[in-house]
């Protein structure tokens, strides 16, 4: 099968259309038809359960399911679920993916309900038969690649990344990803028609594994840079030829940079393999690409090298002159290294939420952070955020509700700029360090637990002697610096904590809130809201260990953000409660503590690396 013999689902007829004004679930009052395909029909509605002077508008999805027997109707009705699920929390998770607010079934029926996004999708943008600069072209992959790379790590594939599909929100101009084909997959793979091939995206932004229902990450990544090469050359990447191994010839047809070109070209390859694996890798593939060919970058390459030649030319000022010149003729290869020995600083976008007393959402907030990534092997990476150093105030208040005596006295301490492990350690992220998994509750993407503080120190040195950064636990006034995030109340989402912010006990509320659930095991990292710093789960799913000793108060503690020690007392620090935990131990200021090979499955931990372990002076 060669490219163009890959059809998509996009055309099919799909039968009788819903009625305009007709409501489905007493709720959504259809508007008009927006599109349709294969894998169903869009309409624009109307959401009524929302007051009426707001007229908040939403789409409705009705997904394909004709000719289906029982036995079928009950594996998609769970696939659905779970698929739809999915999207789901991605929604929650990113604010550049539409939310979707609801999805049901109705008479063998399958909708999808999306938050609408008023903008325009990149065929405007970037329309046929009309080139786009290199400048504008990099500028658009960029974009969609820092939201997809998101959509990677939580191990998620698009499936349909073609312009349509990617819109330019209103009002602030944003890339937003919509029309997933994950859930169009799990309806459509499973429908018995003949003469169907269920392949689900586009013409010209298919590879050849995806057109043989083996989809991967780098699946996205060939139709991210067809996306990139129709925009260069204003022809639809369908209507391109191909060499005798199959890969497009576009070059002939555009002049781009060196080094954009042949990040395209691999993104483009036709084998899977040869191509980047993820939205990460390519991200940073252009952003190299960039960089290695700006001036100001290469002025302070050469800069770093002289200031590590000149101490040499000074011991051996009788040495041959044209030492350094050898030296600096080595540049195409110690540029690089000069590049990656400082990490690649990415910006994430997050939505931070603010609750009341009684734990009702009050306020949500976007907001971006800085971060990099640190590749452990085996396409396991770790994220580490940047936290701007700061003055706070550590401990409790009087007023607080449940508050300890080892919450006091309350103290003004001075934080130096770090970065955070954005989530704690997952099992994934251990294993590819210590080549062991201790975790009781098995799961790539749920917390390592049942880790001793020893155990911890010890995955820090491995992870330091990989990479050549100093890796280590934070103090206990670095995590709650980073945990509160700018805020004095009990947790860093306000005066309140329920269990659809954090996982803890919901049987037991704190102050007001109401009674929730408990889970009774971890949840996978990521699965709740993060603070006003972009960490997640600072509050409950497993403790977390700190480099401090146990003191049973903060009486002549250090106010310098430094560990406080004492060699003689065995037992650690632990932050942050667990799923295990009422809500009150999951404060901000909440303290406990236990001996350093104490291990327990409830119990993770989350890392730091200084500033200046990153970036030097």
């Amino acid at each position: 099968m060669n490219r163009r013999e890959c059809e998509s689902a996009e055309g099919k007829s799909l039968g009788k259309s819903m009625n305009i004004r007709q409501t489905l679930r007493n709720r959504y009052k259809i508007i008009k038809k927006i599109g349709s395909g294969g894998f169903g029909e869009t309409y624009l509605a109307e959401d009524l359960g929302i007051p009426v002077d707001l007229k908040p508008k939403c789409v409705v999805k009705r997904l394909k399911t004709q000719n289906l027997k029982n036995e079928q109707l009950k594996w998609v009705k769970q696939a659905f679920r779970k698929e739809a699920a999915t999207l789901y929390n991605l929604g929650n998770m990113h604010p550049q993916i539409p939310t979707l607010l609801e999805y049901f079934q109705e008479r063998n029926r399958f909708y999808l309900v999306q938050e609408f996004i008023d903008g325009t999708d990149l065929t405007e943008t970037i329309p046929l038969g009309q080139k786009i600069s290199e400048v504008t072209v990099i500028q658009i992959l960029k974009e969609i690649l820092e939201v997809l790379e998101f959509v990677h790590q939580q191990n998620i594939i698009h499936r349909d990344i073609n312009p349509k599909n990617i819109m330019r929100r209103r009002v602030d101009g944003k890339i937003i990803l919509i029309d997933f084909g994950t859930v169009k997959q799990t309806v459509l793979g499973n429908i018995e028609q003949p003469n169907f091939t269920a392949v689900v995206g586009t013409p010209g932004f298919i590879p050849f594994e995806q057109c043989n229902g083996k989809p991967k990450l780098a699946s996205d990544i060939y139709a991210v840079g067809m996306l990139g090469i129709q925009a260069l050359t204003g022809i639809q990447p369908d209507k391109l030829d191909c060499n005798q191994d199959g890969e497009v010839i576009w070059q002939d047809k555009v002049s781009v940079s060196d080094g954009f070109a042949e990040v395209l070209a691999k993104m483009v390859n036709r084998r899977v393999t040869q191509r980047y694996q993820n939205a990460a890798e390519a991200l940073q593939a252009i952003q190299l690409s960039q960089n290695l060919t700006s001036q100001p970058v290469i002025q302070t390459i050469i800069k770093k090298l002289f200031s590590k030649i000149k101490p040499t030319i000074k011991k051996n000022h009788n040495s041959q002159i044209n030492q350094p010149a050898n030296q600096i003729q080595n540049i195409s290869s110690l540029k690089t290294v000069a590049l990656l020995k400082e990490p690649l600083l990415r910006t994430f976008e997050f939505t931070s939420v603010t609750v009341n007393k009684t734990g009702k959402v009050i306020k949500k907030e976007g907001d971006e952070a800085k971060y990099f990534i640190e590749k452990l092997g085996n396409d396991i990476t770790l994220e580490m955020v940047q936290i701007t150093g700061g003055k706070f105030v550590m401990g409790s208040p009087d007023s607080e509700e449940k508050r300890k005596n080892n919450e006091i006295p309350q103290h003004e301490v001075t934080i130096p700029s770090f970065f955070m492990s954005r989530y704690t350690i997952t099992q994934a992220q251990y294993r590819a360090i210590t080549g062991k998994n201790p975790a009781k509750f098995k799961g790539e993407n749920l917390p390592v637990e049942y880790v001793s503080w020893n155990d911890a120190v010890k995955f820090c040195q491995k992870l330091s002697q990989k990479t050549e950064r100093n890796y280590r636990l934070p103090t206990e006034a670095e995590w709650e610096y980073a945990c509160r995030a700018n805020t004095n109340t009990p947790f860093n989402f306000g005066e309140n904590i329920t269990t659809d912010l954090a996982n803890y006990d919901g049987n037991y509320i704190y102050n007001s809130s109401p009674q929730g659930i408990f889970i009774k095991e971890t949840t996978e990292v990521g699965t709740y809201p993060p603070n006003a710093f972009g960490l997640y789960d600072m509050h409950g799913n497993v403790w977390e260990w700190c480099q401090d000793s146990c003191h049973s108060n903060y009486k002549n503690a250090p106010t310098d953000g430094s560990a406080w020690l004492n060699n003689l007392n065995p037992s650690r620090i632990l932050r942050g409660g667990s799923w295990y935990v009422i809500p009150s131990k999951c404060r901000s200021s909440s303290r406990y503590y236990a001996n350093r090979d104490h291990r327990d499955l409830d119990i993770g931990f989350r890392l730091v690396i200084s500033s200046n372990s990153c970036f030097g002076d």
